[in-house]
């Protein structure tokens, strides 16, 4: 199986990303800055530390039921190997963060032989062609072979805006004209890519609200055209989601992936007001793959995610 590396490419850029991560988060407010002057005794943690921990979780978008986990892997840490000051308890939250995070930090796999097909879901406004546009640049330096599928064919500004991006990354783009139907021209650029031998299809579709029934409809419509062709495509369906938007953010994913089999996620706008903490949410209650997070408006700023950098980055602390 051919691995879409999981890492950036190379020191710098991985640096550049925890730099630009970390500013990013910064803009929220919501940092966790845990006082010198918390009272830890060597039996218990006080109710006060606690209190704010969860309070600072929460206010992160962490969501309750990982806010309840950390505070009770902090509790049963403190039973064990009795944390004693501030910066063990850092150490500690630290740990327990990266916990969470690390089972959803996973490359995507290819197919050795044929087409890789990965189908952008999401709603409007969450960054899906840009980030389209993004992938094809990463893949690119990837030495992998891309081609695009302007799916998206409810707005003339989503095919020209694609189009832009294939020009940009010297990539074919595969479709047409506005109000087409989004599956034909989805099998259009299957039947091409797999022709050209191109090793990712990257299909862009409108956006949809979950609980627009209708419009849910066509992406498995979309998903049943293109299987007549390759029976495990898509073999990446990945859900584009709005960092900045908190806790409705699982809300989406858990009915995008109920209603069409969402395998993968990307955050976008984390260099915005972006709070951070829907990740460690999605990766609690649903477990769904983060393959990629948005840390700027250039097209080197989409990443492969990696959960001890996204972690240093919330704590404000450098990797080790």
């Amino acid at each position: 199986m051919k691995t879409v590396e999981k890492t950036p490419i190379n020191t710098n850029s991985r640096s550049s990303m925890f730099r630009k991560l970390r500013e990013g988060l910064k803009k929220s407010g919501n940092k966790f800055k845990l006082s010198p002057s918390l009272r830890i005794t060597d039996n218990d943690i006080a109710p006060e530390i606690l209190q704010e921990i969860e309070a600072q979780l929460l206010s992160c978008d962490v969501g309750l039921a990982a806010t309840n986990e950390i505070l009770g892997n902090l509790i049963s840490r403190q039973s064990k190997t009795r944390i004693s000051s501030p910066e063990q308890l850092r150490i500690a939250l630290r740990e327990d963060l990266i916990k969470i995070l690390t089972p959803v930090q996973l490359p995507m796999e290819l197919s050795p032989d044929k087409t890789f097909v990965i189908l952008m879901v999401g709603t409007n406004g969450a960054g899906k062609t840009t980030t389209v546009g993004k992938l094809a640049k990463y893949f690119l330096s990837q030495n992998l072979k891309v081609m695009l599928a302007a799916g998206d064919t409810f707005r003339a500004a989503a095919i020209e805006q694609l189009h832009d991006w294939g020009k940009r990354n010297s990539v074919p783009v595969i479709s047409q004209h506005q109000g087409a139907d989004s599956a034909s021209v989805i099998y259009d650029a299957l039947v091409s890519a797999r022709a050209r031998g191109i090793d990712i299809l990257l299909a862009d579709t409108a956006g949809r609200l979950h609980n627009q029934e209708h419009l849910m409809e066509e992406l498995k419509k979309i998903i049943r055209v293109i299987r007549k062709l390759d029976e495990h495509a898509p073999h990446e369906i990945m859900l584009v989601l709005d960092a900045g938007i908190g806790q409705n953010g699982l809300l989406q994913a858990e009915e995008f992936k109920d209603a069409v089999g969402v395998t993968g996620l990307t955050l976008t706008k984390l260099d915005g007001t972006a709070k951070g903490g829907l990740i460690f949410a999605l990766a609690k209650k649903l477990g769904l793959p983060i393959r990629y997070i948005g840390i700027g408006e250039s097209s080197d700023d989409l990443q492969p995610f990696l959960a001890t950098e996204f972690v240093d980055a919330l704590l404000e602390t450098e990797s080790t």
